[in-house]
């Protein structure tokens, strides 16, 4: 086996090697990198505390009827699923919620633009994470031409409003938006496309996402500033590393939402 020259390990980091966790790592690779291996233990160690405190953050909401509404918002590839599939790995799930609709109906393209999204906000004890939401609007419909100029103005004046009223009716909203760089993105749209178990995520819309780069920046930009509000603000989390995004995002939420044992 192969270690990494020269690194100084601390009696800490030794005792965390020879852990269960970090043989396991360990014996896992052919090639031990053993600062790659002692950030993966560390990450393992501190996700498993932060999902221990998310189930303390459920019981409290759902005691106190609370609810609550997560936005991830993010390219595609920003990891956004993975990191809504850590956080809700240990919570109850008779008491959360994940959605990610598909494109509109007939009869959805006829109403309110909101309305659908209405329909899925939280019962009073519940979580409801959004795997995009309604900010599709804001950049992905536009970028692709699947709304019109005015549809979209409408949405841009109506949605900070929209929001104000969500959290006037006793809902805690949190606004995360994952952002990656356009290489990251290549390497793990790359990486999809090579995997037999990963392929079935590639879709014509990621191809054409990574060729409409620039035009999804331009509307991102304008989103990220014209809807950063006092009452709702974006929380923007780097996600070129993927377990550190998700450490970041759990650990705003546990911030965020004034939970007690």
């Amino acid at each position: 086996m192969e270690h990494t020259p020269n690194l100084d390990i601390s009696p800490e980091e030794l005792e965390l090697l020879n852990s269960k966790l970090g043989l396991r790592s360990i014996f896992a690779s052919k090639n031990v990198d053993l600062e790659k291996t002692l950030r993966e233990i560390k990450y393992e160690l501190r996700l498993r505390e932060l999902q221990a405190e998310l189930v303390k953050l459920q019981a409290w909401t759902i005691a106190n009827r609370k609810k609550i509404v997560i936005i991830f918002e993010g390219r595609d590839a920003a990891g956004k699923g993975g990191a809504i599939r850590r956080i809700t790995a240990y919570i109850n799930p008779r008491y959360f919620r994940i959605v990610a609709l598909n494109k509109p109906t007939q009869d959805e393209k006829g109403q309110w633009y909101f309305q659908r999204y209405v329909n899925k906000l939280p019962k009073p004890g519940k979580i409801v994470f959004f795997d995009r939401s309604w900010y599709n609007r804001a950049v992905v419909e536009p970028a692709h031409g699947f709304c019109t100029d005015s549809e979209y103005k409408v949405f841009m004046s109506q949605v900070n409003d929209f929001e104000k009223m969500i959290i006037e009716s006793n809902t805690y909203l949190i606004k995360f938006y994952f952002s990656i760089t356009k290489e990251e993105q290549g390497k793990r749209f790359d990486d999809i496309q090579k995997s037999n178990l990963k392929r079935w995520k590639m879709t014509p819309m990621d191809e054409s996402a990574r060729k409409l780069w620039d035009v999804y920046t331009k509307y991102k930009e304008v989103m990220l500033k014209d809807t950063n509000t006092e009452h709702a603000p974006w929380v923007i989390i780097d996600a070129n590393r993927k377990t550190e995004a998700r450490i970041k995002a759990i650990e705003h939420i546990l911030k965020t939402i004034p939970y007690k044992e």
